[in-house]
């Protein structure tokens, strides 16, 4: 574990969904995670009550659904991206509200040599100052010509979100064992 790792809810309130990472090729599910996290800020987002201040209360709802909705999205197009297809282990995404946080699951299966160094980047992520290493970051990305990912998603989650992040490795044992990462974001209401 990773950061200060809170198990998913299990009989408390909460919205899941699961999808199958090799039921449709990537491209043609990136669209879908967008309209997916569009969807679960749009559900939180009916649970805040609303105060006599409308200009506030509509402030606030704004700024909870577009921190929801980038989170969401960051998690599903990682966990898509990273997963280890052959594993057929699904994608499950969980959310719950709380009285003063949102908590975001995602679970997905990774391939165990590229665990190691996700594992390793977390450790540098937990270790550093965020707006450093978010600096850091756009100096590398603009060094190389053929980056496909620029390792921002995770760090702008920390610094314009003040999201604190965590996560769980675990072998989970099915027909084969499969490595499985949780990765949970607290998001502060």
């Amino acid at each position: 574990m990773f950061g200060c790792f809170v198990d998913k809810p299990s009989n408390q309130d909460h919205l899941t969904l699961s999808f199958a990472p090799s039921a449709i090729p990537l491209q043609k599910r990136w669209r879908n995670n967008g309209l997916s996290a569009d969807f679960v800020a749009n559900y939180l987002c009916t649970f805040f009550p609303n105060n006599d201040d409308i200009s506030t209360s509509e402030n606030h709802h704004l700024e909870v659904k577009s921190a929801v909705s980038y989170v969401a999205n960051e998690l599903f197009e990682n966990a898509m991206k990273y997963c280890d297809e052959k594993a057929s282990y699904p994608i499950t995404f969980h959310v719950r509200l709380e009285t003063d946080k949102i908590l975001l699951f995602i679970d997905n299966s990774v391939i165990p040599a590229q665990a190691e160094k996700f594992k390793e980047f977390i450790r540098e992520l937990l270790d550093s100052d965020p707006n450093e290493l978010y600096i850091e970051q756009l100096e590398k990305n603009a060094e190389q010509d053929d980056n496909t990912s620029s390792g921002l998603g995770f760090i702008t989650m920390m610094t314009d979100y003040s999201a604190k992040l965590a996560w769980k490795f675990q072998t989970i044992e099915q027909a084969s064992p499969v490595m499985a990462v949780t990765t949970m974001v607290e998001l502060p209401v």
